[in-house]
């Protein structure tokens, strides 16, 4: 593939994948305001925008059998932990951004366990029957979860089960 077809689908990938989180969100919180048919028009085309991400993400052949797609989540989410948060979070702290260093490390923090996750699956040494996730930070808990998040506090009768 040609450079500049390959960064235009990496730009449209990021830009699909944006709009389908931002539009999943955006239905959550119509939900919540009972705007149940704005709500429903939000996931339908979240889901279109997610069917372009997956088009562009096959065309940069970024899609692979099981333990690839294991390889590349892990090594996007070392980078994550190893050099894009901890470089987003001295910009954040270098600015006094209080909110952006608090959303920052609760990202850090949660991608840490998802690289250990993902790398306990590719060796094949992970079963799971339950998997929690706390809906104010991140963290990730396979089994029971803990009476309190580890990392933001939160009830775990607030965490998402999965």
């Amino acid at each position: 593939m040609k450079k500049m077809t390959e960064k235009a689908l990496i730009d449209a990938f990021a830009g699909e994948s944006m709009a389908h989180m931002k539009y999943m969100i955006f239905s959550e919180i119509a939900e919540e305001e009972g705007y149940k048919d704005i709500a429903r028009l939000f996931r339908a085309i979240a889901f279109a925008e997610k069917v372009h991400a997956r088009n562009h993400l096959k065309s940069l052949k970024m899609i692979g059998k099981t333990q690839q797609n294991l390889e590349f989540a892990i090594n996007g989410e070392k980078y994550e932990v190893e050099e894009m948060y901890p470089a987003y979070y001295a910009i954040a702290n270098l600015q006094n951004e209080e909110n952006a260093k608090k959303s920052i490390e609760y990202a850090l923090k949660a991608e840490k366990i998802h690289v250990k996750l993902y790398e306990k699956a590719k060796k094949g040494e992970i079963e799971i029957y339950e998997i929690y996730i706390c809906p104010i930070c991140g963290y990730t808990h396979v089994g029971t979860p803990p009476e309190k998040c580890p990392v933001c506090k939160a009830n775990k009768k607030k965490f998402k089960k999965f």
